[in-house]
């Protein structure tokens, strides 16, 4: 019987904890953006390209596995604490987007606060890629959804300026 060495091994405790951390701080955010969904967000003119809500579950696991593949490799260098410091940023820029935007109807301000998010974003892929490849190229669909998420914020900020 062949047994997988404890590196290729999935450690499950850990890989829930990762995604569980994320899906928590995308649950918090939507207590604040829900009532507004139904209110003050259903009442602004939107480009034809508004995504279904469905979507920012799928976001969210991505970034925790990501943070999981991470943190297997946090012995191989003495850059793990940047880079968990980096993605935390980069989490708290996220979650302060939300409540900016929907709970606070500030657009121009969760606006520059998403482009600042897209940088962090950026410096999370390159720190992460130093640890695991595939934890790098798992925030590649984050960056791109924040990518469009910025081009969205900035739409709905033009067709509702006064």
């Amino acid at each position: 019987m062949t047994t997988q060495p404890a590196q290729t091994r999935i450690q499950y405790l850990p890989l829930a904890i990762s995604i569980l951390i994320t899906l928590a701080i995308g649950v918090t955010a939507s207590l604040f953006i829900f009532p507004e969904i139904n209110g003050w967000y259903q009442t602004l003119k939107k480009p034809s390209f508004n995504p279904p809500d469905w979507i920012f579950p799928w976001v969210w696991t991505t970034i925790g596995i990501s943070a999981y593949l991470v943190w297997r490799q946090r012995k191989r260098s003495s850059g793990f604490k940047l880079a968990v410091f980096i993605y935390i940023v980069q989490l708290l820029l996220n979650f302060s987007w939300s409540i900016v935007f929907f709970q606070m109807h500030q657009m121009a301000l969760a606006l520059l606060i998403i482009k600042v998010l897209w940088i962090s974003i950026l410096f999370n892929i390159i720190y992460f890629g130093k640890f695991s490849k595939p934890a790098s190229w798992l925030l590649a669909p984050y960056l791109l959804w924040v990518s469009f998420a910025t081009v969205l914020n900035f739409s709905i900020l033009l067709l509702n300026r006064p």
